[in-house]
This record gives C-alpha cells, sequence and structure tokens, in this order.
C-alpha cells in the first residue's frame, strides 16, 4: 500500500539528516554536500550546524539527480535551469520530464549511441566505391 501524504505535513519543514536525506534520494552523503556547495540546495541548520533536509529539498535533489544523471545536464546547466524556473514561474523541469518520458526516457543513452555509432558491417563484394573486394 503506498504512503499517503498527510495533511498535517509541511513538505518545507526540515526533518532529514544528511544520512537519511542520501538514503531516500540513492545518493553519497558527499553528494548531497557539492549540490549545496554549488548552490543548488540549502538545507537548514540546527543550532549546532546538522544540516536538515526537508521533503521539498529531497524533491529538489531527485530532479537534481534526474538532470545530470538521465538527461546528461552538468549541475551549471541545472543551476540555469531552476534560475530560470523561478524568474519565468512556470514549471521548465516537470516539461523536461514529461518530454523525456514521452520519447523513451533514457536520452543519455541515446547520445552516447549517437556519439559512438556501431561499426558499418563488410558491405560484400561490391560497396558502391567501384572497387570490388574478391
Amino acid at each position: 500500500m503506498a504512503a499517503a501524504r498527510r495533511p498535517d505535513r509541511d513538505p518545507n519543514r526540515p526533518v532529514y539528516v544528511i544520512s537519511v536525506a542520501a538514503t531516500l534520494v540513492s545518493a553519497h552523503p558527499r553528494t548531497l554536500r557539492i549540490y549545496e556547495e554549488e548552490g543548488l540546495v540549502c538545507p537548514a541548520r540546527t543550532p549546532t550546524n546538522i544540516r536538515l533536509y526537508s521533503e521539498e529539498d529531497v524533491r529538489r535533489i531527485l530532479w537534481i539527480r534526474h538532470l545530470t544523471r538521465d538527461r546528461g545536464v552538468n549541475l551549471a546547466g541545472v543551476r540555469t535551469l531552476f534560475e530560470l524556473e523561478e524568474r519565468l514561474g512556470t514549471r521548465i523541469l516537470e516539461a523536461l520530464y514529461d518530454e523525456g518520458t514521452r520519447d523513451g526516457g533514457d536520452t543519455a543513452q541515446h547520445r552516447r549511441q549517437a556519439s559512438h555509432p556501431a561499426p558499418a558491417q563488410n558491405p560484400g563484394p561490391d560497396d558502391g566505391s567501384g572497387h570490388t573486394t574478391d
């Protein structure tokens, strides 16, 4: 049974320490620190300086992971997309996600295949060049 979101739960309330947040997004805690250093996520801090992530932070990290791993966007590009989305007030990231799932999903795999095409098959005796092989 899928867990239903409780109506009293605030998605902006910081509740997850870095190890739990990292587990939720299948990343190493160091990755979350890098995202913070790059200005992509800004977790709350306790009085003793422990990072606390909210559900909204976790959602944002999942977007970062999707963009970098599945869409091939670097961290500077992710920052630009987040800034554009904030300035324009539109859901650019959701449109990208919808486009990616509609096109078959793994565009990074398609790019790898396009940049490293399979070797040509031996064309046989007449390859169209006027030369024949015997």
